[in-house]
């Protein structure tokens, strides 16, 4: 495949008709339309970005586990039993990798932090610099408190300025309605933790 698959700046298409258009893709690749797999990977790369990231994956990993995802398609296109279930399909197979290479990430991390304690501060000013890495480390305390599937919304709304709620819902089984309760329940509850932690709201 020629498209990169770092996020592209197209958003995905929301419409009612994107299901059975993805189809028709996926018949024409089983066809040996190498076309059609390049307006999957255009339409739905920047959907299996955010679920890749909401994992936790850093940037090239990312993209690596988007990578994965397109591939297996391509392995099993003869295996996918429901065409227009397309995008939960891929949007699942990302989200399987992605928290596989996490979980492998975690394990193979050295947890020796003597170098980083080592190493000089070079910011103009240590107090104001301690201070933001003390409200980010009580920001992400509390983010951690969250239930997983709140984490999980917030990670996904947080990487565009518009979400598109359809592929939000498709990719992660929430009807359409409440996507946006539910983002807003998430946010009222972190901002809850946060101002019970004595080191977001110090001076």
């Amino acid at each position: 495949m020629s498209q990169d698959l770092q996020p592209s700046a197209a958003p995905v298409d929301g419409r009612a008709g994107r299901g059975a258009r993805l189809a028709a893709c996926l018949a024409r690749a089983r066809a040996g339309d190498t076309g059609a797999i390049e307006e999957m990977v255009h339409e739905l790369n920047p959907l299996l970005w955010h679920v890749a990231r909401s994992q936790g994956l850093d940037a090239p990993t990312a993209a690596d586990v988007v990578q994965t995802a397109w591939l297996e398609l391509v392995r099993r296109l003869d295996d996918i039993r429901v065409p227009e279930a397309l995008t939960g399909w891929l949007a699942t197979v990302t989200r399987h990798e992605a928290a596989r290479v996490h979980q492998r990430a975690r394990k193979v991390v050295p947890t020796d932090t003597t170098a980083l304690l080592d190493t000089p501060d070079p910011g103009p000013d240590v107090s104001d610099d301690l201070l933001a890495r003390e409200r980010a480390q009580s920001l992400w305390r509390c983010f951690g408190q969250l239930s997983e599937r709140c984490q999980q919304l917030l990670r996904v709304v947080a990487q565009v300025d518009r979400p598109d709620y359809a592929a939000i819902s498709e990719a992660m089984g929430m009807p359409h309605g409440s996507i946006g309760p539910t983002r807003g329940r998430c946010l009222t509850r972190l901002r809850e933790l946060l101002l019970l932690d004595p080191l977001w709201g110090a001076p």
